[in-house]
């Protein structure tokens, strides 16, 4: 497993959780890392947002 596998399973986990959250205001990165309700961060909440956002930019690039 690559680089670029990383960030496609990390492009994807983002896909559904706005897919989740568009559907059921429900924020799944959220729920998994305790971070509390709909719109709620703590600091693994954030790091996940953030490599999402990264993974986004690289699958851009890549996509091409």
């Amino acid at each position: 497993m690559d680089i670029f596998d990383i960030g496609v399973i990390l492009a994807a986990i983002g896909a559904l959780n706005w897919g989740l959250v568009g559907l059921f205001r429900f924020d799944l990165v959220a729920a998994v890392t305790t971070a509390g309700k709909f719109g709620d961060t703590n600091a693994v909440s954030r790091i996940v947002y953030v490599l999402v956002g990264v993974a986004g930019v690289l699958a851009l690039f890549t996509l091409g």
